[in-house]
């Protein structure tokens, strides 16, 4: 019995030790991207890669308005459907738009958009590192003399800064048009009196919420997926598994980031 005790303590204790190494190099991986993307460029050191930059705004971004737009118009649906359910009780249907407005910029907006793009674009990073990882083209490039967090991390990292924000206030608007959809030929509302009610039930704090949350989310998709790209071992079996990793704990440390946010919002605001 003491035997499996100090068995179970020492895998316990390995599992401990493993995963604050994860954390203390990530963390310095992002000291790394910050570096590269403000510091260095002020000091002459490392111009930023614009047209690398660009291009990741394209693939990480514009690509993911079709699924981010369909998701958030179904989800604004959803809401509304469950809202006027409720509401109608109590001859209270107007309020809907109250509900579906306030939630989707404050929470649902930029959650969906960030979980959405660590499954698509998270994912692509890590494997798109990861490859490079395994085929040594990540030595080749010290060897030549580039900076693998420079050349690699820095452009997707600057565009999800950009373009996060970006997608979430389209998914604000769209989950708010799902919301007015039903409200309009379902509950028999007005456009004008939906449109008023929205606009008198939202305040810039609202919108100022969601959106710096997505500064959050944007490095924790951008950093979880290069980490998990930089630490591949072995062949395409490799690649699946940090693949997949980088998507799962992406989306655990968005939902605890969001969290955090919410609370320091809650609180002060």
């Amino acid at each position: 019995m003491i035997k499996l005790f100090k068995q179970s303590l020492g895998v316990l204790g390995r599992q401990f030790f493993m995963y604050m190494t994860h954390v203390s190099r990530m963390v310095q991986l992002t000291r790394d991207a910050l570096y590269w993307t403000v510091v260095a460029p002020l000091r002459g050191k490392g111009g930023l890669r614009w047209k690398s930059t660009i291009h990741q705004m394209v693939l990480i971004g514009v690509n993911s308005i079709p699924i981010v737009a369909t998701i958030c118009f179904f989800v604004g649906l959803i809401m509304a459907m469950q809202a006027a359910y409720q509401l109608e009780r109590f001859g209270a249907s107007i309020y809907v738009a109250d509900l579906v407005g306030v939630s989707m910029t404050r929470e649902l907006g930029p959650l969906l958009t960030a979980i959405i793009v660590a499954g698509r674009s998270g994912s692509a990073i890590a494997a798109e590192i990861g490859t490079m990882k395994v085929n040594e083209e990540i030595d080749a490039l010290r060897t030549m003399g580039f900076n693998p967090v420079w050349f690699l991390v820095v452009p997707r990292f600057l565009a999800l800064l950009l373009v996060l924000p970006c997608l979430t206030l389209m998914a604000d608007l769209v989950g708010i048009l799902g919301g007015f959809f039903l409200a309009v030929f379902n509950l028999n509302i007005s456009f004008i009196r939906y449109f008023n009610q929205t606009a008198d039930a939202l305040v810039m704090k609202d919108l100022i919420t969601g959106l710096v949350k997505t500064v959050f989310f944007a490095t924790i998709i951008a950093q979880v997926g290069a980490y998990q790209g930089f630490i591949v071992k072995g062949g395409a079996e490799g690649v699946g598994k940090s693949t997949t990793t980088s998507v799962v704990t992406s989306i655990f440390l968005i939902i605890v980031a969001d969290l955090i946010t919410t609370m320091i919002f809650y609180s002060t605001l």
